[in-house]
């Protein structure tokens, strides 16, 4: 969901996404037209409440300005259409749900789109990154966070997780869980105190030594999964697997079993509470 080089796409096909996804989208808006449902509105500023409850009580708005912006745009979401249509299927039975997505990006819009009256957060470790997305679409909801480990550091951080207590899927903890590395400990108390229906990690950077990688990503989501008190499993997306780290972690944290639908560079899966499944990741 960051920055990314286009270069290696062809143009007929980079408008075969734009048309799709417009498709996607005008779909989601034609079914959010019938939901009947409420949304509880996050604290903020006073401009920013206003916008979003213009939002929530006009959902299709959302909807409009994302078709306008994906018809009317030469950048492409990173996704392709398949992988897309993954998430895209379990957002259009889950809406409006709470949906948590690693990276802020070209895609950011559509994401939100889709769950037109539920809430979604993007978590994102570029503040600049994140000033950029914004200034185009300020009624993204998104939070800057700064991780505590590097993609150099993932074998370690295998071997610090079998040793160190605070890591183990029997505590499964990473709010002020300091002593497990693999925590994000850091997030806001809005992270913390919301069962999160659906997670998305496309994000941090995970192609060079110093970038953060997705390990403290995939650990926490499998926390927030098991710890879910409601109905229901939490579907996890990552993206991205065909790299070594995230193909390792998914396997020691998101689990072989729980995987439900592949795609591309996609995995999907749908993992229960940990009540429903004892006191191991897998």
């Amino acid at each position: 969901m960051q920055k990314q080089n286009h270069s290696h796409f062809k143009p007929e096909r980079s408008w075969c996404l734009v048309i799709s996804l417009v498709g996607l989208l005008g779909g989601a808006l034609f079914i959010s037209l019938f939901l009947k449902t409420s949304n509880n509105l996050i604290g903020c500023n006073n401009n920013k409440l206003a916008q979003e409850k213009f939002l929530v009580d006009n959902p299709q708005q959302l909807l409009l300005d994302a078709i306008l912006h994906y018809a009317t745009s030469r950048v492409i979401p990173q996704q392709n259409i398949n992988e897309i249509r993954i998430s895209f299927d379990v957002l259009k039975n889950r809406t409006p749900c709470n949906f948590l997505v690693f990276g802020l990006g070209h895609d950011s819009q559509m994401w939100a789109s889709f769950n037109s009256r539920g809430n979604t957060l993007f978590l994102e470790e570029d503040p600049k990154w994140v000033e950029t997305i914004l200034k185009d679409a300020p009624f993204l909801h998104a939070e800057t966070v700064k991780y505590r480990t590097m993609l150099s550091e993932a074998d370690e951080l295998v071997e610090h997780y079998h040793k160190e207590a605070d890591c183990s899927a029997k505590k499964s903890f990473i709010r002020g869980n300091h002593d497990c590395k693999l925590a994000l400990d850091m997030l806001s108390d809005e992270v913390y105190n919301k069962e999160w229906d659906l997670i998305m990690i496309d994000a941090p950077r995970g192609y060079f030594a110093e970038a953060p990688g997705r390990m403290a990503a995939i650990y926490s989501a499998a926390v927030m999964a098991r710890n879910r008190k409601g109905k229901g499993v939490t579907h996890v997306f990552l993206h991205d697997v065909e790299r070594k780290v995230e193909k390792i972690y998914a396997e020691l944290f998101l689990c072989r079993k729980y995987l439900v639908k592949g795609v591309g560079r996609l995995w999907h899966f749908e993992i229960p509470p940990s009540s429903n499944v004892g006191n191991s990741f897998c």
